[in-house]
């Protein structure tokens, strides 16, 4: 796999309760609104840093992928103590890849219950590599 440069892309998830309901909205690093969607044109990383405003002890386990073996991202790492899930995609493969973030929370009651994201996308499209 060749060495990932220094791009990265910075994803902040901030989930929020109404009536018990998870409410996942993304902003980049300055806080500006976005989708949790990203377009990959070149190597690097894609950082989706967890806000966890739910009093519920959120953090990240994981991604499940509709397609996990396209290699459209080369792997998924927690970090941070599952406040930062961080996709390392070499843009091999051109293509789209959707997925769902998993977390977990320290509730006692419901501590075996995982919470599953709306379902970002990664575009890979030619570029400079």
């Amino acid at each position: 796999m060749p060495a990932l440069n220094s791009k990265e892309t910075i994803i902040n998830v901030t989930v929020v309760l109404e009536n018990n309901q998870p409410i996942f909205s993304y902003t980049d690093e300055n806080n500006n609104p976005r989708s949790g969607d990203v377009i990959v044109t070149e190597n690097g990383l894609i950082l989706y840093n967890l806000i966890d405003k739910t009093a519920r002890g959120l953090a990240f386990v994981g991604a499940a992928f509709s397609t996990p073996f396209d290699g459209v991202i080369d792997q998924v790492q927690v970090v941070n103590n599952g406040n930062t899930l961080q996709l390392s995609d070499t843009d091999q493969v051109i293509g789209n890849t959707e997925f769902r973030l998993i977390l977990s929370n320290s509730t006692p009651s419901f501590s075996s219950h995982l919470l599953l994201s709306p379902d970002p996308q990664i575009v890979n499209r030619p570029g400079e590599n």
